[in-house]
């Protein structure tokens, strides 16, 4: 493992998330014939199994340079993003997350293609604003070493150009 991509914090999700899967998802359900009937199977054991392994599935890190989330059943998806791309890092919350004691964390990035799109939602993270806090610094610790090193290799071309006009100088002083 690489000194960058060695996890300085990891995110702590907390378990009302299953609750929260279990009626999203049935509330979608209830909203197509099709679902309607499923409905009893998904509360007799179906919903609450497919929602603690989406608990258990849950990792989010934050490294020197990027963001890691994993989540997912049957469909599992890794998510990586450079520090530097994060544009704004909200807060959203609504009845049933309050009700619940959750908050959704929404990252956005400097994506071209869609403007309006989130690249990341992060349901239920426990002390979300202190995560929050800490991404926005490790992007400024990141943003601010990143100057320094401009600087110190603008500086270096600036010397070696000096250095360049000094030996010409001396040479058409010697002629």
């Amino acid at each position: 493992m690489t000194k960058s991509s060695e996890p300085i914090l990891a995110a702590e999700f907390s378990p009302n998330i299953k609750l929260y899967t279990l009626l999203l998802v049935s509330f979608f359900m209830a909203l197509s014939i099709f679902g309607i009937v499923l409905l009893p199977l998904w509360f007799l054991g179906l919903g609450q199994y497919i929602s603690r392994r989406y608990f258990e599935s849950l990792s989010c890190s934050l490294t020197s340079h990027h963001l890691q989330f994993k989540k997912g059943v049957m469909f599992k998806v890794e998510k990586t993003i450079p520090l530097e791309n994060i544009q704004d890092l909200t807060f959203i919350e609504n009845p049933l997350l309050k009700f619940l004691q959750l908050k959704i964390l929404k990252i956005e990035t400097a994506s071209q293609g869609h403007p309006m799109k989130s690249d990341m939602q992060l349901v239920g993270i426990i002390e979300a604003n202190a995560f929050k806090d800490a991404v926005l610094a490790q992007r400024e610790k990141l943003s601010d070493r990143k100057q320094s090193n401009d600087l110190a290799s603008e500086s270096s071309e600036v010397v070696a150009l000096l250095r360049d006009i000094k030996g010409l100088l001396k040479e058409l002083n010697n002629k």
